[in-house]
């Protein structure tokens, strides 16, 4: 599933606090163009899509084939803080199986930089970065090097605030 491994995904990528989400309607749009047989599974116990643990916090669990391909993983039922919730309602637990596929789907390569705490997919990164730094260099004011802060993906953003504010302190 290399083709998928090359896919930015940052125009589709949604913030909930500090965490960074790909939208699985969209990541399961781009599975199914590479394979329109492609299906997901939601595993059960006792006849429920989410295992209970003792302290009342829970589990799903998911599987994802792509071309006979099957991955599977689990995710804790968690709040937007990444903690785990103690006696989570359907809302809750029907987010973690949708945040649980998105996961899955990465293992397959589709947004797999996010959770390895980078921005672009492979080969994008050093260019971009290049590319970056001589428009920084060519920013004549503040404003101008606001302006080009905002044109930036958030995810983007985030990794390169320090070489803004270092740039805002010699503008100023």
């Amino acid at each position: 599933m290399s083709e998928l491994l090359k896919i930015n995904v940052n125009d589709h990528v949604e913030r909930k606090g500090q965490l960074t989400y790909l939208s699985w309607a969209w990541a399961w749009a781009e599975v199914l163009k590479i394979d329109s047989a492609a299906r997901y599974t939601v595993h059960e116990y006792d006849n429920l899509p989410v295992i209970y643990l003792k302290d009342g916090t829970a589990m799903v669990k998911v599987s994802v084939e792509i071309k006979g391909d099957i991955k599977t993983c689990l995710l804790p039922v968690m709040d937007n803080r990444n903690k785990a919730i103690a006696n989570p309602d359907a809302f809750a637990i029907n987010t973690a199986i949708m945040r649980c596929m998105t996961k899955c789907i990465a293992l397959y390569g589709l947004g797999l930089y996010i959770y390895a705490g980078e921005d672009l997919p492979e080969g994008e990164r050093e260019g971009l970065h290049a590319e970056l730094d001589a428009k920084l260099a060519a920013c004549t004011s503040v404003d101008e090097l606001t302006a080009l802060f905002k044109s930036l993906p958030e995810v983007l953003r985030r990794e390169v605030t320090d070489k803004f504010a270092a740039r805002k302190r010699e503008l100023a």
